[in-house]
This record gives structure tokens, C-alpha cells and sequence, in this order.
């Protein structure tokens, strides 16, 4: 399978300076992927990948890493087949750029920020002391997850049990002005993929010629338009069928106009039927 990386649009409340997916079951999608916040992932299993940036490593038993902003990452739970449990915390940049460098006493954990654009691996004893924390975060009210939040971070940035994943910081290859863009687009497709989306509304949207616009985007992710929105809803739809909908109402809901060219598509990218998918899963 070829790597097809994805920019990520973090739907954050604008209220909150993180977000934090508790459990999210992604272990089926291979998600390889960007976004601008930091994430800070727990995952507790008997094994599986850890792939950030050019950093590719097999992890056992659990994992504890801080990505730095807009590093290219996989899932770390994809093919995982074993039990598993993890917590994924997204850290605002705005959090990290207007609080710690005006506050003293957090000059650690902006240091730590400053670290995770090498990524950073923790070791067992950080792990299994911010583990029991991790799990327990999502069942906080918003200020003590917010105070939870500070103290894991005072704590990560006093550990010395930990590795960096990079020999120098992971620069991403995307420039601003291409990354506001790439952003506007998947914003676009993550709130219309579920109708007919047109090259040429995207290229008005950015305001390119489509012909231009097909060029950028080819060059700047390494996939058509087209290729990339197909994957999209095919990754949605896996979604569906994973929360139970059946075959059909995932197709439809996930943006496809007919249930011949989904299955097509979706065998095409995922290498098996949406109906062998769906089998699998319940099994």
C-alpha cells in the first residue's frame, strides 16, 4: 500500500486549548497523516508500530510519544488485531505560542514543546506513572482536565526517561502558504464529502484553474484529487460499518452515488469487499 499523506483538520472547541479522543478504535484504517497541534498518544497493547516522521519502530506492551506540530504520523493502533485501549490528547499550537513563553515557572514544558519537534518516546517508568492518568482524564470536569493536563505536561518535561525519534527536527515539506491551503481543502472535503464535491469547486475555492489546481495538488500530497476524496470516503465508511451501519447506508452516507462503483473503490483501496470488511469486523 502506498503511503498517501493527509492533512488533518482537528475539530477543536474554540473554548478549549486541547482535545482528547478517548479509546478511538482506528486499528483497521491506515491514517497517515498531519496536523498543526501536538499529540501526545497512550496506548496500552501486546504490540504494534510506531511510525512517526521517518522514525519507524515495533512497540510491546504500551507506548507513550509527543509529536510535535504538523509531523506526518500513522495510527498507532493500525493492524493491531489484540486487545487494546489508548488516549490521544491534541494540544492547541495557540496554547503552546501565547502561554508558556509568558509564564516563567513553564519554561520546562515549553522547552518539552520545543524537543517534540524531534518526537519523543518515553520510557516504563513515565509511562506507568501518566498511564493511569491518561485513562482516567476523559471522566474530568473541563478545569480539572485542564490542571490533569498541566501536571502531565510538568511531569513529562521532567522526565529524563525518555528517547528522541530524530537526529534533527522533523521539518515539514509543506511551506505556510501551501499548508493554509492544503488545510482549506480538507476542511472543505471533511464538511461536503457526504455530497457531489466538483475538482472545479475546490479549484474556485483556492482560487486556481482547475488545471492548476490539479498540478498543486498532485505535487503537494502525491495523489490526484480524486484518488485522495475516494480514500477519504472509503476511511468514512470504514467508519460506519465499524459503529454497526450496514453496507449500503455506509456507501451513501460516506459520499459515494452508487453501491457498484463503492464496492469497487473500497476493494480498490482497502485490498478487500466493504462485505469481507464488514465480516471481519464482527467476527
Amino acid at each position: 500500500m502506498g503511503v498517501k499523506i493527509q492533512l488533518e483538520k482537528i475539530r477543536t472547541d474554540e473554548q478549549r486549548s486541547f482535545r482528547l479522543l478517548h479509546n478511538p478504535k482506528l486499528n483497521d484504517l491506515f491514517y497517515w497523516h498531519f496536523h498543526p497541534e501536538y499529540e501526545l498518544v497512550y496506548i496500552e497493547g501486546v504490540k504494534g508500530t510506531r511510525h512517526v516522521g521517518d522514525h519507524i519502530s515495533t512497540f510491546y506492551g504500551s507506548d507513550l510519544v509527543l509529536i510535535g506540530s504538523n509531523i506526518p504520523h500513522l495510527n498507532f493502533d493500525y493492524g493491531m488485531q489484540d486487545e487494546y485501549r489508548k488516549e490521544v490528547l491534541h494540544i492547541s499550537p495557540n496554547f503552546k505560542s501565547k502561554i508558556f513563553p509568558e509564564i516563567p515557572e513553564l519554561d520546562k514544558i515549553n522547552t518539552l514543546f520545543e524537543k517534540s519537534k524531534y518526537g519523543i518516546a518515553f520510557g516504563s517508568s513515565t509511562k506507568k506513572e501518566l498511564g493511569s492518568i491518561l485513562k482516567r482524564l476523559h471522566k474530568l470536569s473541563s478545569f480539572a482536565q485542564f490542571m490533569a493536563v498541566l501536571e502531565i505536561l510538568e511531569c513529562l518535561a521532567q522526565s529524563d526517561d525518555y528517547s528522541l525519534l530524530h537526529n534533527e527536527p522533523v521539518k515539514s515539506r509543506y511551506n505556510q502558504k501551501q499548508q493554509n491551503r492544503l488545510r482549506e481543502i480538507y476542511a472543505y472535503v471533511d464538511e461536503n464529502y457526504q455530497k457531489k464535491i466538483a475538482i472545479v469547486e475546490v479549484a474556485e475555492l483556492c482560487h486556481l484553474e482547475k488545471a492548476t489546481f490539479c498540478r498543486f495538488f498532485k505535487k503537494a500530497t502525491g495523489n490526484t484529487f480524486i484518488s485522495f476524496l475516494n480514500q477519504y470516503r472509503v476511511s468514512q465508511a470504514k467508519r460506519l460499518i465499524l459503529s454497526g451501519k450496514n453496507i449500503t447506508e455506509s456507501c451513501y452516507a460516506s459520499g459515494f452515488e452508487s453501491l457498484s462503483y463503492f464496492n469497487r473503490i473500497f476493494k480498490k483501496i482497502a485490498n478487500e469487499k466493504p462485505s469481507s470488511f464488514r465480516q471481519r469486523i464482527l467476527k
